[in-house]
């Protein structure tokens, strides 16, 4: 079997300052070819997923191209067009082929949505063109984030979508392998897959943590459904709400083998049970402030803050202060702050020195809506290029670049300073510094001083 295998995933926001620009997918991926195949074998990643049930099913794969910058404002639409365009091009260089397997994201939105060429479902648009290429007949299966917005178009052009179902998304990997396995079932088993989308009237909140109750629960319910003879498989969004778009919301897609009733049915069964227990995923949000003071009363450590409003993998900034602030007035010890996005501040501890100490004006150098900078009389412990793999469950054994980066204390507070933005998806990188947040590591030891430099 013959197997194109690429994609274009981004995370569009529409409210972000933060541009996306052709340098914002080179610093991240922008690879064509063999390259692919480089980065991402044996990775916890969906073309890793692909790239393993290919070994497993002895698919001849094709790589074309795969793009994705960190999240950000849309892609404008020459550049789109262009990356698209490159990706077209090789899978039809690599006609005839007998599937195409594609990482997507689900919320990827393209240049002035007010402008007529403007494009709030881009991944509709991208299978759309997939689907012209390689004709009806070819199956098209897509990898999704569990934070799509999905479209009735992603689903017409596509013959199966699937969606990750953990949250954080440790199992991308296995859900590119889900892919695989169902392109299979296509080839050698003559399944014949039909989809169905109910979208449900809500903008999902904050509470999708799917190891426990109630997100917990909703997969569970989505596993029970999949379980029912003539049902191939399912996925429920929990949607992307930094996005102004029509189809933006919750939703539940379900593919059941040659039974659209079915599939339709099954779906509208979940989309009203989650829909029903709406109040359950919402979540109060308090002040950092107020969260650690909580924290405090509990007794209970290690505490650990997400700063929502200003996550880089949400597309925005992340050089926001208030966190830093409130932890630098509450005079806290072995604290620490993962990171704050500051080239400026990067470079002046680069020339003065690993134990150099300096007074710095930290974040809040992107927009006045993240504050102002907070003054740091901080030590220099360490230094790096931002070259790193990550080794926790997501995106292990992949290959990240933070960019220029230090690690400054200044009394018991810990903070890594770092030039490009992304998420602390886990401690890898942090560790790259001489800095481990795990609570023996704070706990047992002194910063040293005479970490070695690290350029």
């Amino acid at each position: 079997m013959r197997v194109a295998i690429g994609g274009i995933s981004h995370e569009s926001s529409t409210f972000t300052p933060v541009q996306t620009t052709r340098q914002s997918y080179e610093e991240r991926f922008l690879l064509e070819g063999e390259g692919i195949l480089r980065a991402f074998r044996r990775t916890n990643t969906p073309i890793g997923g692909f790239i393993a049930g290919a070994d497993a099913h002895g698919f001849e794969l094709i790589p074309t191209l795969f793009a994705s910058p960190q999240p950000s404002a849309p892609t404008p639409r020459p550049l789109y067009d262009e990356i698209l365009g490159r990706m077209l091009q090789g899978i039809a260089d690599a006609l005839p082929l007998d599937g195409v397997l594609l990482e997507l994201h689900g919320s990827m939105a393209v240049g002035d949505l007010d402008a007529p060429d403007g494009l709030a479902d881009a991944e509709g648009h991208i299978l759309a063109a997939v689907r012209e290429t390689v004709g009806p007949d070819v199956p098209v299966l897509a990898q999704l984030d569990i934070h799509s917005n999905v479209s009735q178009q992603m689903v017409s052009m596509a013959d199966v979508l699937i969606g990750r179902e953990t949250y954080p998304e440790v199992d991308m990997a296995p859900r590119g392998r889900e892919c695989a396995d169902v392109l299979a079932r296509i080839a050698r088993d003559g399944l014949r897959p039909v989809m169905a989308l109910h979208q449900i009237p809500m903008a999902w909140g904050l509470n999708q943590v799917t190891a426990h109750p109630p997100m917990r629960d909703a997969i569970a319910e989505l596993h029970r459904i999949e379980s029912q003879p003539g049902v191939v498989c399912g996925s429920i969004a929990t949607c992307f709400f930094l996005a102004d778009v029509p189809d933006m919301g919750a939703s539940v897609y379900i593919i059941t083998d040659n039974d659209l009733p079915l599939a339709q049915a099954c779906a509208d069964r979940l989309g009203e049970w989650i829909y029903a227990r709406r109040e359950q995923w919402q979540l109060e949000m308090p002040p950092a402030r107020a969260a650690l003071e909580k924290a405090h009363a509990a007794g209970q450590f290690p505490v650990i803050l997400a700063d929502m409003y200003d996550n880089p993998g949400g597309g925005s900034p992340g050089d926001s202060t208030g966190v830093l602030r409130a932890f630098v007035e509450m005079n806290l010890q072995d604290a620490c702050i993962l990171y704050i996005v500051d080239p400026e501040a990067v470079a002046q501890c680069r020339q003065a020195g690993v134990g150099s100490r300096l007074e710095l004006a930290v974040g809040a150098k992107s927009s006045p809506l993240q504050g102002t900078p907070v003054s740091m009389n901080a030590q220099v412990v360490a230094l790096s290029d931002g070259a790193f793999r990550y080794d926790g469950p997501m995106y292990a054994g992949l290959s990240g670049n933070m960019g220029p980066s230090a690690h400054i204390v200044q009394d018991g507070i810990h903070v890594l300073l770092v030039s490009l933005r992304e998420q602390p998806f886990d401690t890898a990188f942090a560790r790259s510094l001489g800095l481990d947040p795990a609570p023996d590591a704070l706990h047992q030891r002194q910063v040293k001083r005479t970490l070695s430099r690290r350029l």
